[in-house]
């Protein structure tokens, strides 16, 4: 593995020395300064860390591994480990529910109640309010009653069932309130309209078309190769990660993958490998609530725009987990954080590092 590593390093910069003379940094200091921004962050190599990519035009031109994967056994993690990745899994989600939308199986602009008529207000929510967190459907994880289910099997209509029927928060368009709730339906419905399983309509349709052979709907019974373990900070000090059962989480943020298979994963979309580009278009572009006001969230994926360049942007998080990816689409440019302890988030390290890539392109 450090033959690899010094491989890739020595090609990392040979391949980006035309990408920096654009900007202000040179093909000496971009590497050390990302290794510095990591290391601010992930300094003891005997406790879990994380791994990081940034690619250029589908191309891996920053990786690394630090800490521990496991740290009973003292395996360290390495750029080919599996992570858990929380939220990011609404990304697949929506783009399966475009899958559908393609195939003539649905319309987004469907109410709910479509195909399940006895939800609640389900003739005003449509699944575009599912997609954009605009529902006002009650979030099923801030409900007390949570900690009671989450280590049991539940059916994704018993996990519906769970919160369908809590009062809604505001009417349908009305704000932006990021929501589980609104995708673990979206999941649902897959599963409804597809006849498939959520876990076997994302394999199919995603993972083995794309060649994602690292990518898994989560278990912890499951022998997974190169695993990265989970692990929460307390006040005695690194405990293995909280149980859950995922078919709790499930569409909402139950999927695993590495940061070959998430490249994979963008690289389809840019070259719509999956979804059409009138439909893959759905997915990324802001929309507005019933007042006109745009906040700022597509379908998986908030979209940002940093000093005049655009960004599609999104995080996860789950016990003894952390992600956070940001796609700059003018520059082909995709930065990844993955984490094996959710008291390290990479959200902000991830930010950092697209802002000196921007501000490099700002000053060209």
């Amino acid at each position: 593995m450090n033959k690899l590593n010094d491989m890739i390093r020595s090609l990392l910069l040979l391949s980006i020395i035309c990408f920096l003379c654009r900007g202000n940094l040179s093909a000496q200091t971009l590497p050390s300064k990302l290794d510095s921004i990591i290391s601010k962050e992930f300094a003891n190599p005997n406790e879990p860390g994380g791994v990081f990519m940034v690619s250029r035009n589908g191309k891996p031109i920053y990786l690394k591994a630090v800490g521990k994967a496991n740290i009973e056994l003292g395996v360290d993690l390495s750029i080919e480990s599996v992570f858990q990745i929380g939220s990011m899994t609404k990304q697949f989600t929506a783009i399966a529910i475009l899958v559908l939308e393609q195939e003539g199986k649905l319309s987004i602009q469907d109410p709910i109640a479509k195909y399940l008529p006895d939800y609640p207000n389900g003739e005003k929510i449509t699944l575009h309010h599912l997609l954009t967190h605009t529902s006002g459907i009650k979030d099923f994880t801030k409900m007390k009653a949570l900690k009671e289910i989450a280590q049991k099997e539940m059916s994704p209509k018993m996990m519906v069932d769970f919160f369908k029927n809590e009062p809604i928060d505001f009417l349908p368009g009305e704000k932006f309130d990021y929501n589980n709730s609104g995708y673990l339906i979206l999941g649902y419905l897959i599963e409804l309209l597809s006849g498939q399983s959520y876990e076997s309509f994302i394999e199919e349709n995603i993972f083995r078309k794309i060649g994602m052979t690292n990518s898994f709907y989560a278990s912890d019974r499951k022998i997974i190769l190169k695993r990265a373990y989970g692990y929460q900070l307390k006040e005695s000090g690194l405990v293995n990660k909280t149980i859950i059962n995922f078919s709790v989480p499930y569409s909402s943020g139950a999927l695993m993958s590495t940061l070959d298979d998430l490249l994979k994963w963008q690289n389809a979309l840019r070259d719509h490998s999956i979804l059409r580009k009138e439909f893959a278009d759905k997915a990324f572009q802001a929309y507005k609530l019933n007042n006109g006001e745009i906040h700022g969230y597509g379908y998986g994926w908030h979209i940002k725009n940093t000093n005049g360049i655009n960004t599609r942007e999104h995080g996860g998080s789950i016990f003894g987990f952390k992600s956070m990816a940001i796609y700059i689409p003018e520059e082909d440019i995709y930065i990844v954080g993955l984490t094996n302890c959710d008291c390290k988030s990479p959200t902000q390290l991830i930010k950092s590092i697209a802002e000196l890539i921007i501000e490099s392109f700002h000053k060209k």
